[in-house]
């Protein structure tokens, strides 16, 4: 094994992992204490709080609309990925040493990105969706419907596994220094094949839905922006000081999922790219695998992230959770996802 490999687990290489006759060695024990903090911290909070959102909306079914259906996919794959996360951190724990079987090791790598990917592409639909709704609301009555939701949730799932399967290939158990690791990316002799398949993943995975959110709230904050400033509709508006704080929220959210996301495809896209590109400097490999490993828990923070969504654009929470609504047109309303923004489109 060269050092290419890095570790036989890449997010959770160490130094000992190295052959002694290669002078690019690492010294990367930091992440026996970093990575199992953080999977931990993820893992608790992910369980925990997609747990309530699904509970929470399937006690409601009858109340379900476009918005939480699609929340209420974006929560279980988040609730499913921290049931994974266990086997994850046992390992960081053991130093790398994986006791769960070559087929375990396969799911929670598929698991990992997986996850990603359907955030990514829920948390695009939900994007769209709010894009319709402000900019275009008339197309969202004949357009958005609930069974229309259902379809795309369906065709969300199968495309992300259809873009995630070929992990099942790659990751895989070997032993090395006598003890059996689980590979997360791919093994050297097959490093010709991921690093290609790893750049459509991310151009198609991550790069095309962020332009997508992207271009959605660049036309979603214009719009909101040109109708508040309409001082005819501005003086019609009630409550207007709550919408702005509310848009704030949901932007600052936004932004805060793309500071997770971001990172780490950009850091994973040139550790693939110093794969594949011979005689890189031993300094640069080192800044670029420290840097991917600090940013891929980053990026499984949306697995509990995702759940502030659901709870920012909810009204009066600890109400509607302890009790129903008397009232079914309230009801409705407070479990839309568009409720801050329900009067912010111009009378025609």
């Amino acid at each position: 094994m060269n050092e290419n490999a890095t570790s036989p687990m890449v997010d959770n290489g160490s130094s000992e992992d190295v052959p002694a006759s290669n002078s690019c060695s690492k010294d990367e024990s930091y992440k026996y204490v970093f990575l199992p903090v953080c999977y931990t911290y993820t893992c608790i909070l992910s369980l925990a709080l997609n747990s309530i959102i699904l509970c929470s909306i399937l006690k409601r079914r009858k109340e379900w609309n476009c918005s939480l259906i699609y929340m209420f996919n974006l929560a279980l794959t988040d609730f499913m990925y921290g049931l994974s996360l266990p086997f994850l951190i046992a390992s960081y724990i053991m130093h790398d040493v994986w006791v769960f079987g070559d087929f375990t090791c396969r799911l929670v790598r598929f698991l990992f990105y997986f996850n990603l990917y359907c955030s990514i592409f829920f948390l695009t639909c939900i994007s769209f969706h709010r894009y319709l709704g402000i900019c275009h609301p008339m197309k969202t009555i004949t357009m958005e419907t609930k069974k229309t939701a259902r379809v795309v949730c369906v065709l969300v799932w199968l495309v992300v596994l259809a873009l995630t399967c070929p992990i099942f290939h790659f990751a895989k158990t070997a032993t090395f220094n006598n003890a059996t690791n689980c590979w997360d990316d791919a093994l050297d002799t097959e490093y010709p094949h991921y690093v290609p398949y790893g750049i459509i993943l991310h151009s198609v995975g991550f790069f095309l839905p962020f332009s997508i959110i992207a271009w959605c709230y660049s036309r979603v904050i214009k719009t909101i922006f040109k109708t508040i400033s309409n001082q005819e509709f501005k003086s019609a508006v009630p409550g207007l000081e709550k919408r702005r704080k509310s848009i704030k929220t949901i932007v600052t959210i936004t932004l805060l999922f793309a500071l997770c996301f971001l990172p780490f495809h950009v850091t994973k896209t040139i550790f693939l790219v110093n794969k594949a590109v011979p005689d890189v400097a031993c300094a640069t490999k080192r800044v670029v695998t420290i840097c991917y490993k600090v940013t891929r828990p980053l990026a499984s923070f949306n697995a509990w992230l995702n759940a502030l969504l659901y709870f920012l654009t909810k009204d009066k929470w600890p109400q509607n959770c302890l009790k129903p609504k008397k009232n079914a047109d309230d009801s409705k309303s407070s479990w839309n996802i568009f409720k801050p923004f329900n009067h912010l489109t111009p009378p025609s």
